[in-house]
């Protein structure tokens, strides 16, 4: 089931925010405790991917990118179950470090594919994520919500947070 949201309904937990704008519309808001190009290079970068990329229990085992407009990337997980999913797209703007626009699609269900802006505002040292995310059909979007995305995606920016967190003590450490 579809949770219950519309145009003005925003949930917030673990500091995510997330809202759907239309009817084929999903975004996605929190403010991390580091500066923005350290925000983006870990969305660009397999080594960082690897360290957050996905629910806990899922491990990144392959990460292909080429960042330029027009470039592939390619992730596969390893799942709890022990079977693999791959995802895959294309980036089609990349303005570091404060924005990056790139096609996704879940290879278990081909064919279906959302358009993802990702914006970073930096204020204070603290970097502000928004991403949203356009689907073909409302079908498309609400079948993502039920998909459980939402708890995914809180538990996988946790894990970006901790991925930066680590990054910037390891910064500053001698």
């Amino acid at each position: 089931m579809v949770p219950k949201y519309n145009d003005t309904t925003t949930v917030s937990d673990s500091g995510l925010t997330l809202t759907l704008p239309s009817d084929r519309e999903i975004e996605m808001t929190r403010v991390f405790n580091a500066p923005r190009h350290r925000v983006f290079e870990a969305h660009i970068q397999c080594e960082r991917l690897k360290e957050w990329w996905g629910p806990r229990d899922y491990k990144l085992v392959s990460c292909e990118v080429d960042v330029r407009p027009g470039g592939p990337w390619r992730f596969v997980q390893h799942g709890p179950d022990g079977k693999e999913y791959a995802f895959r797209g294309e980036y089609l703007e990349v303005e570091a470090p404060e924005r990056l626009v790139q096609t996704f699609e879940f290879e278990g269900m081909p064919g279906y594919v959302s358009l993802e802006t990702l914006t970073l505002v930096e204020h204070d040292g603290r970097t502000t994520l928004t991403s949203h995310s356009l689907f073909d059909s409302s079908e498309a979007r609400d079948g993502m919500l039920e998909s459980g995305m939402e708890a995914g995606a809180r538990e996988t920016w946790d894990r970006l947070a901790e991925c930066l967190e680590g990054i910037t003590h390891a910064e500053v450490s001698p």
